[in-house]
Order: C-alpha cells, then structure tokens, then sequence
C-alpha cells in the first residue's frame, strides 16, 4: 500500500472514531479512486482498506452508490470513481440477541 493510500484510510479511520465520539449512529462516506483504465476489472485496492478501517470500528455498511466522472487537470485527462456508503451502528443497549429478542 503506497503513502497515499494509508493516508487515505488513516483519514477514513479518523472519521469514523470521531462519529462514534460525537454519538452518531449513522455515517455517510464518500470515497475517490483515480482509475487509468475503466474498461480493466480488479480490486480497489485503497477503497477496500478505507473501507475495512471503518468498519474495524463496528460500523456496518448499509447502502452504497458509486458513480464515475473524467476529470482534466494539468497531468491530462484522468478517471475518478467515488463510492458514497452509508454506515450504521446500532444504538447501545438495543442490540436483538436473537428472533425473540
């Protein structure tokens, strides 16, 4: 994993600790991925660490999106992938042991 990328989850990891610090129980997440080439299929590599070190704090991915754009700046033409997550944690106390609750 390259420096960016731990900073990116570091961040992640940060974020999430300050949720759960501030009391909430819901978490929107958006996460960018620079892609070079769009048409490849494999792993997202930095997103799935950011998203682990999220969810190592109990927070439970509920709903995701993901969209893709072009973006044109001073090095070309390059493809960016953002992933907005909603995360959950269930409240103390009001955890279900089981069907009869």
């Amino acid at each position: 994993m390259g420096l960016l990328n731990r900073a990116k989850e570091q961040s992640a990891l940060d974020q999430a600790k300050h949720a759960i610090e501030a009391g909430r129980h819901i978490l929107v997440f958006k996460f960018i991925e620079a892609h070079t080439n769009s048409s490849a299929t494999g792993a997202m590599t930095g997103i799935n660490d950011q998203m682990e070190a999220v969810e190592s704090l109990g927070w439970i991915l509920d709903k995701m999106s993901a969209c893709e754009s072009n973006v044109v700046g001073a090095l070309g033409k390059s493809e960016r992938v953002a992933i907005i997550c909603l995360y959950r944690r269930t409240p103390a106390g009001s955890q279900n042991s089981g069907p009869e609750g």
